[in-house]
């Protein structure tokens, strides 16, 4: 039913992105059960604070991905994130549409992360 997207190609300097090491988290808060559908990041300041938004779509198929994206609404907004320079100051999911048949869930979330000084 999701599209799945290929993953993107190493990178030459073998490092990972913030990007990269959110989405890796949310697919652990999600008990590997989803797959990430759409990922948009953009640059965010403050007078104060610099970071980035980040809105991320994931996919879960059959009864048991449901039910951990279920669990994965539950849990997000009080995650503690482990992503080494940045704090994830805000972590919310802004849309989650179910369907019984076949059982899938798509669920948006949006996070604000802050560049740790």
């Amino acid at each position: 039913m999701f599209d799945r997207q290929p993953p993107a190609p190493p990178s030459l300097r073998n490092r990972r992105t913030t990007g990269e090491r959110l989405r890796d988290a949310l697919l652990e808060i999600a008990g590997s059960k989803a797959i990430i559908l759409a990922h948009r990041e953009k640059s965010w300041a403050s007078i104060t604070f610099a970071g980035s938004r980040h809105s991320i779509e994931l996919g879960f198929e059959g009864r048991e991905a449901v039910h951990a994206g279920e669990q994965f609404i539950v849990t997000l907004p009080d995650h503690e994130f482990g992503i080494p320079g940045r704090l994830v100051a805000e972590a919310a999911v802004v849309e989650a549409v179910h369907r019984l048949d076949p059982p899938s869930l798509r669920v948006t979330c949006d996070l604000l992360l802050l560049e740790d000084a």
